[in-house]
């Protein structure tokens, strides 16, 4: 696949094959860089699109899917214990771990679309996408585990840090504009005397 140099839009033909790739079965590609780099691309895009979502809206009324109650109840029978405001990736990754997720997981297969799609997941709720704070995980393990964040109220700090920040903005636009309006007026009232006539 060769780059475009500028503003340039990718033409066409180089979008429907990046969009072919994506969507044959993982088993058709050895480690492909241009392949890989389309996945990662695409995950950090969810990624960036979810982040503004609980940033913009309050995460304890979104819906993700149309099936978050029961992606919600089976996750909870599940992993009734498992912490999710700051995720041990052990809990995830390790071998154990995953002989837990896999029957959840196959559980969404032909519920969840792309159920299995490699997403990007916070390990701390708290904080945004880093590298430090991102791991690598299935979809529906995304989903599991953030309806339940926003559900259990985790996902909260991220929306009313944002808002917080919002105000601040607003109430140092105020400052600024009540600091602007004294200078002005001090200017206006430096051509009036003390007896309230204006002098020229």
């Amino acid at each position: 696949m060769e780059a475009n140099s500028g503003d340039e839009e990718p033409v066409s033909g180089e979008v429907v094959s990046v969009a072919h790739a994506l969507s044959l079965p993982a088993e058709s590609y050895g480690n492909d860089p241009d392949i890989e780099m389309a996945w990662a691309m695409r995950a950090m895009q969810h990624a960036e699109v979810y982040y503004k979502l609980i940033s913009s809206v309050d995460p304890q009324f979104l819906k993700l899917t149309k099936v978050d109650d029961q992606i919600y109840s089976e996750f909870r029978k599940n992993f009734e214990k498992l912490r999710i405001d700051v995720l041990d990736p052990e809990e995830l990754k390790s071998a154990s771990a995953k002989e837990k997720w896999r029957p959840f997981c196959l559980k969404f297969d032909g519920v969840i679309e792309d159920f299995n799609y490699g997403t990007l997941l916070r390990l701390d709720c708290s904080q945004g996408y880093t590298e430090e704070n991102t791991i690598f995980a299935p979809r529906i393990q995304f989903l599991a585990i953030e309806i339940a964040r926003n559900r259990e109220g985790h996902n909260k700090a991220v929306y009313t840090g944002v808002q917080d920040k919002e105000e601040d903005k607003g109430d140092n636009r105020g400052e600024q504009e009540k600091t602007n309006n004294g200078e002005e007026e001090k200017e206006a009232n430096k051509g009036i005397n003390k007896s309230g006539e204006t002098s020229m």
